[in-house]
């Protein structure tokens, strides 16, 4: 037998850690090529990570929410045909480095807990409640008691509180109390922003992504006798809810509103989708025609494309588009197209395609859904004729497509007015105030109906 060595692969430039939250295979299981062995999450997607050979689970190197650096071996798989090993072989050096250096990092966080007592503090070991080492060193740097760990809910397995538990305790306990940043032992910025604690980097919690997962039906807790249920949030739901709430407390939203007429739109898309289709093997949605719209007003008026560091304004180079996009099974994500403005319309719609086929099938990859400039959301998939959406920080607009709907209209032309049957929608612009005046956020989305209103009814495709 041969033994290979699974590793957290690379998923992206900027990626350079994931949190394994759960083991989809045990000891002793058989596992397929291409067949998934655990989940991971970072602080932008959740994906599976599959095998690359045939053969035996046989170890796994690392605990549920334990944190793994890219290219760190994970689990060993024993492959069938290889020479033959006893159980006893020793592991490839390779193997043995990354196990020991794993020990050795759990041994010093275990060290640093021991000092917690030594020196007379929180024994945070004493209660009934397991916490791991990394928990407890973040409670020490950050000064928390017994009771308050306590009272963190858990989210990791047997209801184990996380890393990203405590750190959002810990972020919701300094807002209600209004309390500033507790200050790092070390002045150096990395440290500062990458919030280093003992020898545990732990990276901030930084949501481009907007995902709610599901709650399964054991997490469902009957509550008092009127028969109210107490649904505790996911821990995806956690971070979507500290988003939203960082958003508006960031940003000073305001919103601009224009009625789009899209009869020429729907007309033309209605007479060149089943060629498309048949021509590309791809369905022609209205939304790479809105995409279109705003990436062409984006490129008119650079400054809605932008973020605000400080006092600082930073104008993007790139025009890059978030998609939020619907799941059938509740969740909300927002796949990016990388380079809108530079894609035709099939290239669009093939991106929009391809990106919502993955989103449903969570086969995205991190850096797929990071490095957005600017979002467009389809409040109208839902029905609404128009939305207020809240900004995905650190961006400065959002832009809600409301349902296309048919109305009776007034249309002037040059023999007289007269009333007639018009497709026509809500376009709805959130912007930051503190850098878009309503003049710049007013002329945007007028910019992105005018396109839309211009459309050439006999455009080829």
């Amino acid at each position: 037998m041969s033994r290979f060595e699974l590793k957290l692969p690379q998923m992206g430039e900027s990626v350079a850690e994931a949190t394994l939250t759960s083991w989809l295979k045990e000891i002793g299981d058989t596992i397929e090529m291409d067949e998934a062995v655990f989940e991971i999450a970072t602080d932008k997607v959740d994906s599976e990570v599959p095998s690359e050979v045939d053969g035996v689970l046989v170890e796994k190197l690392f605990d549920v929410d334990a944190v793994v650096k890219v290219g760190q071996t994970v689990a060993i798989i024993e492959i069938n045909g290889g020479d033959s090993e006893s159980a006893e072989t020793d592991y490839p050096p390779q193997v043995v480095e990354v196990s020991r250096a794993h020990i050795a990092e759990v041994e010093q966080s275990v060290s640093g807990a021991r000092e917690v007592v030594s020196d007379g503090t929180m024994d945070y070991g004493s209660g009934e409640r397991f916490y791991s080492p990394l928990v407890r060193n973040i409670a020490k740097q950050e000064g928390l008691s017994m009771a308050d760990l306590d009272r963190i809910s858990g989210s990791g397995s047997e209801g184990r509180v996380t890393k990203n538990d405590i750190l959002e305790y810990i972020t919701a306990r300094k807002s209600a109390k209004g309390q500033p940043e507790a200050k790092m032992t070390e002045p150096d910025q990395e440290d500062r922003d990458n919030k280093i604690v003992g020898d545990v980097k732990t990276e901030p919690i930084k949501v481009e992504r907007i995902k709610i997962g599901e709650t399964k039906p054991e997490e469902v807790k009957q509550g008092s006798d009127n028969g109210d249920e107490h649904i505790p949030l996911t821990r995806m739901g956690k971070l979507i809810a500290q988003h939203m709430i960082a958003s508006v407390a960031t940003s000073a939203h305001v919103q601009s509103f224009v009625e789009v007429d899209v009869t020429n739109i729907v007309n033309w898309r209605n007479r060149v989708k089943d060629g498309f289709e048949k021509r590309e093997g791809e369905k022609l949605t209205f939304t790479p025609i809105f995409l279109e719209a705003v990436a062409l007003a984006l490129k008119k008026f650079p400054m809605i494309n932008i973020s605000l560091e400080g006092d600082t304004v930073i104008k993007k180079k790139n025009i890059n588009i978030g998609m939020a996009a619907a799941l059938p099974d509740g969740n909300l994500i927002v796949p990016v197209i990388k380079n809108a403005d530079q894609l035709n319309l099939v290239g669009m719609a093939k991106a929009v395609n391809d990106l919502a086929k993955r989103s449903r099938n969570n086969a995205l990859k991190p850096d797929e859904v990071m490095d957005g400039t600017y979002t467009v959301t389809n409040v109208g998939t839902f029905g609404s004729v128009f939305g207020t959406p809240i900004i995905n920080q650190p961006q400065v607009g959002i832009l809600a497509l409301g349902a296309i709907r048919k109305e009776p209209s007034v249309i002037e032309t040059k023999e007289g007015d007269f009333i007639g049957i018009r497709s026509k929608m809500y376009l709805s612009h959130s912007y930051d105030h503190r850098v878009v005046n309503g003049a710049l956020g007013g002329m945007f989305v007028k910019a992105v109906a005018d396109y839309l209103e211009a459309w050439d009814v006999n455009r080829e495709i």
